[in-house]
């Protein structure tokens, strides 16, 4: 499995709204191009010196070859998206990781 991680860190005063059309609009945008299985949105608990409020997005997909198309053809529509509507607001790096073990229970 491999998991695309989305740190966004978000102007506080923008932070709800941001929030809100992430969960709205964005992410179920994301999960119907069908390359992704689940995903958690997180806050950051540590702060830093740029201030903003940071968030964490963590979608999971069942190989490369999966993410690779979704990076090919569904993410720079996705992406000019949130940049439009959010220039100059947010800043965002990603992360792409291979999940080696995992134990859930339930949460």
């Amino acid at each position: 499995m491999i998991i695309y991680s989305v740190t966004v860190r978000v102007e506080q005063n923008i932070a709800e709204e941001w929030k809100t059309w992430m969960v709205e609009h964005h992410i179920p945008d994301v999960m119907a191009t069908g390359k992704f299985i689940e995903y958690r949105m997180c806050q950051v608990m540590v702060t830093t010196e740029e201030g903003g409020i940071n968030y964490n997005i963590q979608y999971l997909c069942k190989d490369e070859e999966t993410l690779n198309d979704y990076a090919k053809n569904h993410a720079p529509t996705l992406q000019k998206d949130h940049n439009d509507k959010y220039a100059g607001k947010c800043n965002a790096f990603r992360t792409v990781l291979e999940l080696v073990d995992h134990n859930s229970k339930g949460i």
